[in-house]
């Protein structure tokens, strides 16, 4: 199991943050620290510059979007696509988080600064990828952050029609292993494509109630 990193020493203060509010900070840094304890307690960044440029702003959905990876709505034309794809896990997750962050992608926000870090995140054990292959070549994927039983996606990309879906499938059949309850996939924000996966919205007091629940779960058996 990967080691917890000390304490960061900023105050994300959420308990000041007005109810609908998304943006609850702006400013700290990327450190692993910094990311960890900011997942930990259900804030993620994004810059809020031209296509994620700084400042960077730290954000806590009210909405938020969650899915129960045992409630993945898999359409039958999905399953069927399933039979094209090889899924794996952390084999090349710089390349999906570059592949997410393609300059020429609509709604682009992730920089260098943000694949740095976040590569930097994987390395200590706390940042994962779930891969499509065809062929040997690398068509689809998403990548997030694993702690306890929290799986919080941060993006996902296709090269292939159901590659990025099929990449969700994969993370979800991951999560579902053991069977545990308490196991969630924080999504950030409910899009009219994520609600016909599953996806649902609930209000941020009962996220960040649950929280804890969540995180005392045990991390997947793959990337304890």
């Amino acid at each position: 199991m990967p080691t917890p990193p000390p304490p960061t020493s900023w105050d994300f203060a959420l308990d000041r943050v007005p109810q609908g509010e998304d943006l609850i900070g702006i400013g700290a840094d990327l450190d692993v620290a910094t990311l960890f304890e900011a997942y930990s307690i259900g804030v993620f960044p994004m810059g809020i510059g031209d296509q994620g440029a700084e400042p960077i702003g730290w954000w806590s959905p009210d909405p938020r979007g969650v899915l129960r990876p045992r409630e993945l709505v898999v359409s039958r034309s999905l399953r069927k696509a399933m039979a094209h794809f090889e899924v794996r896990v952390d084999t090349e997750f710089r390349s999906v988080v570059e592949a997410c962050a393609a300059p020429d992608r609509e709604g682009r926000w992730i920089t260098d600064d943000i694949v740095d870090a976040y590569v930097e995140l994987h390395d200590a054990g706390w940042a994962h990828s779930v891969e499509t292959w065809q062929d040997g070549v690398l068509v689809g994927g998403l990548y997030g952050v694993a702690i306890g039983g929290l799986f919080a996606g941060e993006s996902m990309f296709h090269h292939v029609r159901d590659a990025s879906k099929v990449a969700l499938v994969g993370l979800c059949a991951l999560l579902r292993a053991d069977d545990d309850p308490r196991r969630l996939v924080d999504v950030q924000w409910q899009t009219p494509h994520l609600a016909t996966l599953g996806v649902l919205e609930v209000p941020r007091d009962e996220y960040l109630a649950t929280l804890p629940t969540v995180l005392s779960a045990p991390l997947p058996a793959c990337w304890a």
